[in-house]
C-alpha cells in the first residue's frame, strides 16, 4: 500500500558518501512528520518511503541530482564591495542573508572577499553531495 498523500513520521539519520552525519531525527528524539509524496521532502527521500510499511527500516543512498541537486555554477554571484555595508568585516565561509531586488531573504556562504568584490555562494549547503539516508517508519498518521 502507497503511502502517497499520507502524513508520516519517519526517524532518519544522513550522511554524506565518508560517513560524516549532516542530519538526524533521533538526535532531536522525535521523528519527522511530512507528506509523503508531494515535494516536501528531496526527491529520492520521498521516493525512499513511499511504499515503506510501520516499522520497517531501510537504507538508501541518493544521488546528488535526486537529493538537492548538481552545484550550480548560476547560483555563484559576485558584487562589488561597495555596495555591500561592512564588506570589510565578512569572512570566507560565514553563512549570511542577502536580500534579493524583491526584499525576499535567502542564505548565502561567502566564498572570497577582497577591496573590490565579495563572492556569495547560494547553493544549498549539500547541493552537489550524494546522500545516505537510514529510514524507519514510526507511523502513518492518516
Amino acid at each position: 500500500m502507497s503511502n502517497q498523500g499520507k502524513t508520516i513520521k519517519v526517524h532518519y539519520r544522513g550522511t554524506l558518501d565518508d560517513g560524516s552525519q549532516f542530519d538526524s531525527s533521533y538526535d532531536r528524539g522525535e521523528p519527522l512528520e511530512f507528506v509523503a509524496g508531494i515535494g516536501q521532502m528531496i526527491p529520492g527521500f520521498d521516493a525512499a518511503v513511499l511504499d515503506m510499511q510501520v516499522g520497517e527500516k531501510k537504507t538508501v543512498h541518493i544521488p546528488a541530482k535526486d537529493a538537492y541537486g548538481e552545484t550550480d555554477p548560476a547560483a555563484v554571484y559576485t558584487v562589488p564591495a561597495s555596495v555591500i555595508p561592512g564588506a570589510e568585516d565578512l569572512i570566507v565561509g560565514q553563512a549570511v542573508c542577502l536580500n534579493d531586488s524583491l526584499g525576499r531573504t535567502f542564505p548565502a556562504l561567502v566564498v572570497s572577499v577582497d577591496s573590490e568584490n565579495v563572492v556569495f555562494d547560494t547553493n544549498h549547503e549539500l547541493a552537489g553531495k550524494d546522500l545516505n539516508f537510514d529510514i524507519e517508519l514510526v507511523e502513518v498518521v492518516d
